[in-house]
């Protein structure tokens, strides 16, 4: 009697949180009039924010799988000197706010020898186009490398020792061999690197400025038309966010349920 009421307590609590994200997230969607939402949609500022908002995640996502691909084998394969604190601080920018992690690079990409490197090269980062780019990579890196490093522990080293016993090298095991049993992984890890760029908001604030109609993505749209008043506005980004998280985790799910390449042996 005692475990069915356990049983009936936890389902209970499942349920009412999820009702309550239901309702939050529904009432995004019906209280404001279509009309409005398609006018707001039409927009320039909003085709703006839409346009760069996919143009600069885009590139942060494939900018995120060159880096995460080899950082995500080498933490799965390989022991090496330095290789918990590796893991550990690539972990640290899931663990506090983007606003900490915008400061962190804002100061890095300043007045500091790596800022100045840049800018004698005529690059410059803060409160630029660029500066989205490079807060949306360090917010969803650490997302990919999880993902991609618990892809490639799944897949077992067996295989590639077979491949090298053939003759392969181990660029040519990697190429031919283990990318392509993890290729649901490493799909999965890039929408879920594109949907958190989307996202990203803190960082790209604080680094690239958020201004508007020129460093303006869509949170930046919600947040500077939340600041206005202009209630539509922010609701109809909030709506294209929501739609994209939504798709990105049906895709997700989609490719964690074609199962993984291998088990482990």
């Amino acid at each position: 009697m005692a475990g069915l009421n356990f049983r009936s307590l936890t389902i209970s609590v499942a349920f009412i949180f999820t009702f309550l994200l239901f309702a939050a997230i529904a009432t995004l969607f019906l209280l404001p009039k279509p009309s409005d939402v398609l006018e707001a949609l039409k927009s320039e500022e909003m085709l703006y924010s839409l346009k760069l908002s996919l143009i600069t995640a885009s590139l942060s996502t494939v900018l995120v799988i060159l880096m995460g691909v080899p950082i995500g084998y080498a933490l799965s394969r390989f022991n090496f000197p330095g290789k918990s604190a590796v893991k550990s601080i690539l972990d640290l920018p899931m663990a506090f706010p983007e606003l900490v992690l915008g400061l962190a690079l804002l100061l890095l990409f300043g007045r500091t020898p790596v800022g100045e490197a840049l800018s004698d090269l005529g690059v410059r980062v803060v409160f630029t186009k660029l500066g989205i780019v490079v807060a949306q990579f360090f917010t969803a890196l650490p997302y990919a490398v999880r993902v991609i490093y618990t892809t490639f522990e799944g897949i077992s080293p067996r295989y590639e020792l077979v491949a090298r016993s053939l003759g392969y090298s181990e660029f040519e095991t990697f190429r031919k061999v283990t990318l392509p049993m993890a290729k649901n992984g490493l799909l999965a890890s890039t929408v879920i690197s594109f949907a958190r760029s989307m996202g990203a908001f803190g960082a790209v604030l604080i680094l690239a400025g958020g201004s508007y109609m020129n460093t303006e993505i869509l949170p930046v749209t919600l947040y500077l038309n939340i600041s206005y008043g202009n209630i539509g506005m922010a609701i109809t980004s909030g709506i294209v966010l929501v739609v994209v998280s939504f798709i990105a985790i049906l895709l997700t799910e989609r490719l964690e349920g074609g199962g993984s390449a291998s088990v482990r042996g």
